[in-house]
């Protein structure tokens, strides 16, 4: 009789798994590391930032991937009104470029949109690439009325509806209504009083 045996599998460091878990406070310097390589240092002059400037990320839908104790991938969602109509507003999106070929991206994007779906949101909109979004149900058959805050492709402008006709008839501008980050207080030195 022939034993068989367990044929021994070689993990690569690519092989290493991620977890996505909520974003917590101690991710913050980490993303704005990883949002400086993926898209550069000048990416908060983008459209899309001035959804976000100033406001916080919707209740429980600002998630990080990681790895090996390491941010390798980010996502949140922020609230707006796109013409009238309540919608969130998808991104940034970012990968750790040496984690490209690990699913990182799409599973930030399921578990995101499962999250906001589970919410109770209606709709959510986002600007990319419509080959690489139309995989998550996104396309620009509902967006052509809208518009953002600054220059934009309109062919890059997507949404997807997980309430039917959440954006019918929706037209205008998206602006954002999300709750705004609190000012930060300054420090004063106390001032010497003569006595």
């Amino acid at each position: 009789m022939t034993a068989f045996r367990k044929p021994q599998i070689a993990l690569t460091s690519k092989a290493a798994p991620f977890v996505i878990r909520a974003e917590r406070a101690g991710d913050v310097a980490m993303r704005e590391a990883l949002l400086d390589a993926c898209f550069g240092e000048d990416r908060h002059g983008r459209t899309c930032q001035r959804l976000r400037d100033g406001r916080a990320p919707a209740a429980g839908l600002a998630l990080s991937a990681m790895r090996e104790g390491k941010l390798v991938g980010t996502v949140r969602l922020w609230h707006v009104s796109a013409g009238g109509r309540p919608a969130l507003v998808l991104g940034p999106l970012a990968v750790d470029p040496a984690c490209r070929e690990l699913g990182i991206g799409a599973a930030l994007m399921h578990q995101a949109l499962a999250a906001a779906r589970a919410r109770g949101h209606a709709a959510v909109i986002l600007l990319g690439d419509a080959a690489y979004y139309a995989r998550f149900g996104f396309s620009a058959d509902k967006t052509a009325e809208l518009a953002l805050p600054g220059p934009f492709e309109r062919d890059r402008l997507l949404a997807i509806e997980f309430a039917d006709g959440a954006l019918d008839g929706a037209w205008g501008m998206i602006v954002p209504t999300g709750a705004a980050l609190p000012k930060r207080r300054s420090v004063r030195a106390p001032v010497a009083r003569a006595a």
